[in-house]
């Protein structure tokens, strides 16, 4: 059974982001709110927590998972961004975008992309998951809550506890969102590619 939060949407109570921390340091996988809907998420480096949320997703080693940021300042560990994709990244962070960047080593493996050597990279304008991230002290791996057989995602944290309230550690009630996707932007290969254009304005890269 999964422990199930109500953080504030606005002020995330500090003690309920440091339980949530524990857990997720503890390999458990956790749903959350982001600024483009309820993504689900683990420790980068946890390998039987992303084994869990593939299952739970049904996904297979072709999907493109994103490391959630708590700013710009974390990037270059694990991204190779150059000065004017950094200059990009800091005028359009946190909002409703994922840039993919080629990885460096710092990045597990089984996280990038297995032809391109990619990975998605999110700063999320989003409190809870920016207090999560700030306690954790290190981006997370994480990738959309659309359960199988859906084509969006999950909006509605009292219907994901009833679907998966068994299947992971621990479910955050931050309110009810929206289907916001991300835009997302390619700058892996040191030109500007616009791969999905979704709820981030697209007029800065173009």
């Amino acid at each position: 059974m999964s422990q199930f939060f109500y953080i504030h949407p606005d002020n995330p109570q500090a003690r309920l982001i440091k339980q949530a921390v524990e857990l997720i340091k503890q390999g458990e996988v956790v749903v959350y709110p982001t600024d483009s809907g309820y993504s689900i998420g683990c420790q980068m480096d946890n390998k039987s927590a992303l084994e869990q949320v593939c299952r739970i997703r049904e996904l297979d080693k072709t999907h493109n998972f994103t490391l959630m940021c708590r700013d710009v300042s974390e990037l270059s560990d694990y991204a190779r961004v150059d000065n004017v994709a950094f200059r990009i990244l800091k005028n359009n962070t946190p909002g409703p975008y994922t840039f993919v960047f080629k990885a460096t080593k710092e990045v597990p493996k089984r996280l990038q992309n297995p032809k391109r050597k990619t990975i998605g990279i999110r700063v999320p304008d989003n409190p809870i998951a920016l207090a999560i991230l700030e306690e954790l002290g290190e981006p997370m791996m994480s990738t959309t809550l659309i359960l199988p057989g859906e084509t969006t995602a999950e909006s509605d944290p009292e219907a994901i506890r009833e679907q998966l309230e068994r299947r992971v550690g621990l479910i955050i009630h931050g309110g009810y969102l929206g289907e916001h996707p991300t835009t997302v932007i390619d700058l892996s290969e040191g030109e500007v590619v616009i791969l999905r254009e979704g709820s981030g304005d697209i007029s800065p890269f173009v």
